[in-house]
């Protein structure tokens, strides 16, 4: 299992960044994969997760709105999209998965997904 993220930068405030996340040794068919991140100081949180046999997406609360995950079968890629960018979205952004979790919420919810290495987004006032 390999998860390869890419696409973070430094970006200003208000603007949009859109992450990829590129799996290879599994299909992206069958298990949920999501994002997560981790701030300066901060434990690492989840930020989205989609349950890739029905797509059913989750979103924490607080993020609702900004973020939309999905995901191209034909590419094996999941990505994040990140509008209105604000400061406290700066951190290290990884996506992970579970083989054997299909629910978008349990993925969300687990501290032992199996995760890819992280992209740096940093966000300027």
């Amino acid at each position: 299992v390999q998860l390869q993220a890419s696409g973070g930068g430094l970006v200003q405030a208000g603007g949009s960044l859109r992450l990829s996340c590129a799996a290879s040794g599994f299909s992206l068919n069958r298990p949920a994969i999501g994002w997560f991140r981790q701030a300066p100081g901060k434990e690492r949180e989840a930020v989205s997760c989609l349950s890739t046999n029905n797509d059913i997406t989750y979103y924490p609360d607080f993020l609702k709105g900004r973020f939309t995950i999905a995901r191209d079968k034909t590419k094996n890629t999941v990505y994040l999209q990140i509008d209105n960018l604000r400061p406290e979205d700066t951190g290290v952004y990884y996506c992970a998965t579970d083989l054997g979790q299909s629910s978008s919420y349990a993925l969300c919810h687990s501290s032992t997904p199996n995760w890819g290495q992280g992209t740096q987004v940093t966000v300027s006032s």
